[in-house]
């Protein structure tokens, strides 16, 4: 029984998972202040101050932002990349 139930834990956080959608794209501009990215493609996103954002965020990285499939307005992560 306790197998079945990690393992019905394991699917329940897999499935989470593939609830989740991001946007690439270059940062235009990053207030620190406001935790507001905008992209060069106009989009914003307002980082919630749960959420961690690398430490050298800053206007002109390419960043991955990960948000909530069922709110798109709710990020979840920010990754930067190499360009």
């Amino acid at each position: 029984m306790r197998k079945l139930i990690l393992a019905l834990g394991a699917a329940a956080l897999m499935a989470g998972a593939a609830w989740a959608a991001s946007a690439d794209g270059v940062v235009k501009e990053f207030n620190k202040d406001t935790r507001v990215i905008t992209l060069e493609d106009g989009k914003t996103y307002t980082v919630p101050a749960d959420v961690a954002l690398p430490a050298d965020l800053a206007a002109g990285m390419k960043v991955s932002i990960t948000v909530a499939d069922d709110d798109a307005t709710k990020v979840t992560a920010v990754m930067t990349s190499a360009m």
